[in-house]
């Protein structure tokens, strides 16, 4: 086709206009074909691609027996090459940039969902009534009992975060969730998980807002993160092209996204607490992670990097002194996700402390890339425990080859990607794993129509 398209231009500069039609009729039947299989997904059988073959292959002998100068030929279409790379790098930018902006959005069978449980939530007393007794519940502060901390503002994937956990744990009475989300959904979220039974489990719903030692004057997290030139460059947009467009996602203004290295401090009580992202399926009994010897470490965690060059050297820019250092470019990344953090080795080490130390040396953004494994890896550098990697398999959010017996040894799977499976399009051979926690009977959910 791309011969074929170089000699149309060849054929009407030299005014042979009825041999420019007819390549490009072939080429019209080639295009018709390829996207016919790819829109059936089915492949293009011998008997449909031979006589459009054979048809284009006689015009470019009948091109080429025009005499057109060979020079030319080869010009036109490095030319016309070229431009196909061109058209085709665009498309890649913007077919990134609306997948980015698809995956940042809620659909809006789920702001149905919200509204419907606000809406209970404003008119029904004795369900706020509740949330304040369940507040000074002993058990959300027994270290007998096992804690799993969730930070999100999407409640269906909370809960199907937390219906996944508790199903396949042995003893779910003994399981305690502590879900921080902002002021726009702590109503919705209140409603849901204090009308439904998870096994007996407890769940403990917070806002935000009410954490107010998280302050500026604390935190130079939070001072970044209310800075106007910040601000613009997620929500107005960047005009330099070449800044991928994962790393101008809101999320990263989320405070909820940086309250993972203030676990210690939200739970002052708490010993030890599984860190879940709201995009998991927990598959096993999660249960025997409290009792792994992290070796006196902080941070127990899946390293990376037996999969695609996933040391500090490619999150971390090395040039710079302050990292080199005092970091081995080397040394392995682990994954945010599904973490066991000891939270008294945590405090004695000051992770925190640390973790502020290194954003604030970022404040002019030259250290690494934005988001919050980057400092993570420098908060807990030297204080993460390897695990096992069927703990917690990644990548199923955009990678579609991931081995069936690894996804089905794993504890946790991990949807990180734009590909979610609360998405329309997210990859359909993964979606059941996360649909069969939906719980699918409540009336809010069929009225919505969420899967």
């Amino acid at each position: 086709m791309t011969l074929a398209k170089a000699y149309v231009i060849i054929a009407k500069e030299h005014n042979n206009l009825h041999l420019a039609w007819e390549l490009s009729s072939k080429i019209r039947k080639c295009q018709f074909l390829l996207s016919k299989a790819a829109m059936t997904e089915e492949p293009i059988t011998l008997n449909e691609a031979e006589p459009i073959i054979k048809g284009m292959s006689s015009l470019i002998y009948k091109a080429q027996d025009a005499h057109y100068d060979i020079a030319t030929t080869i010009m036109t279409m490095k030319s016309h090459i070229q431009a196909l790379e061109e058209r085709a790098n665009a498309a890649t930018v913007q077919s990134t940039f609306f997948g980015q902006l698809a995956a940042e959005a809620l659909p809006k069978n789920l702001h149905c969902v919200t509204l419907k449980l606000m809406a209970d939530w404003i008119k029904e007393t004795p369900l706020q009534e509740l949330a304040d007794d369940n507040k000074n519940s002993p058990r959300l502060v027994d270290n007998n009992l096992y804690h799993f901390c969730i930070f999100s503002d999407n409640l269906l994937a909370v809960s199907v975060v937390i219906n996944s956990t508790v199903s396949n744990a042995d003893h779910p009475k003994q399981l305690v969730f502590h879900i921080v989300t902002n002021g726009v959904n702590y109503g919705a979220m209140q409603a849901w998980f204090l009308s439904n039974d998870f096994k007996g489990s407890t769940v403990e719903v917070q806002n935000v807002k009410d954490l107010t030692w998280l302050n500026a004057s604390y935190s130079p997290v939070v001072k970044q993160l209310a800075e106007e030139d910040l601000q613009a460059y997620y929500f107005k947009g960047s005009g330099d092209i070449n800044v991928e467009p994962k790393f101008r996602n809101p999320k990263y203004v989320s405070l909820l996204n940086h309250l993972r290295f203030y676990i210690p401090e939200i739970y002052p009580q708490l010993e030890k607490v599984v860190f879940l992202d709201d995009d998991v399926v927990v598959q096993k009994d999660l249960t025997t992670l409290f009792s792994l010897d992290l070796h006196g470490n902080a941070n127990g965690a899946v390293e990376t990097c037996l999969e695609a060059f996933h040391r500090y050297y490619k999150y971390l820019n090395f040039s710079n002194s302050i990292i080199s250092s005092k970091i081995d470019p080397q040394a392995c990344g682990w994954a945010f996700g599904m973490n066991i953090f000891d939270l008294v080795a945590w405090r004695k080490a000051n992770v925190t402390g640390r973790y502020h130390y290194w954003q604030e040396q970022n404040a002019d953004k030259t250290l690494w890339k934005l988001g919050t494994l980057p400092p993570g890896l420098l908060a807990f550098y030297g204080l993460t425990e390897p695990l096992d990697r069927r703990w917690h398999v990644l990548g199923l959010g955009y990678d579609l080859n991931i081995d069936n017996r690894l996804i089905e040894s794993a504890a946790v799977v991990h949807f990180n990607g734009n590909l979610k499976p609360w998405l329309k399009f997210g990859i359909g051979r993964y979606r059941p794993l996360w649909e069969r926690y939906v719980n699918q009977t409540h009336s809010y959910l069929q009225d919505c129509v969420i899967i």
